[in-house]
């Protein structure tokens, strides 16, 4: 009996590894976008942290100091959504209480 329990783990397991994988590989195509300073600075990018594309507005253009908080910012506001939708797809597969290391 205890080996066919075994069995069944390693197979849910393996099922949930599977599972896994395929959500690592959607995350890398799903894009969200950082904001700064009511959108005048956007940031896109991937869920795998991949920088897809950044949006200037003109009337930043003229402070350097300025517009490099504002990148920031925006990266920032971008990685908070790419890990909270990371977290969220993974979290089906997880244990309650488990958390990923990314």
């Amino acid at each position: 009996m205890m080996k066919g329990g075994m069995g069944n783990m390693m197979k849910q397991a393996q099922q949930m590894q599977a599972n896994m994988q395929k959500v690592q590989e959607e995350l890398a195509h799903i894009e969200v976008e950082g904001i700064a300073a009511n959108g005048l600075v956007k940031v896109q990018m991937t869920c795998k942290n991949e920088i897809k594309r950044v949006t200037l507005d003109d009337s930043v253009m003229d402070d350097k100091e300025t517009l490099e908080d504002l990148l920031v910012i925006a990266l920032k506001d971008a990685n908070t959504k790419a890990e909270a939708t990371a977290a969220a797809r993974m979290s089906s597969f997880m244990p309650a209480g488990f958390k990923l290391p990314f």
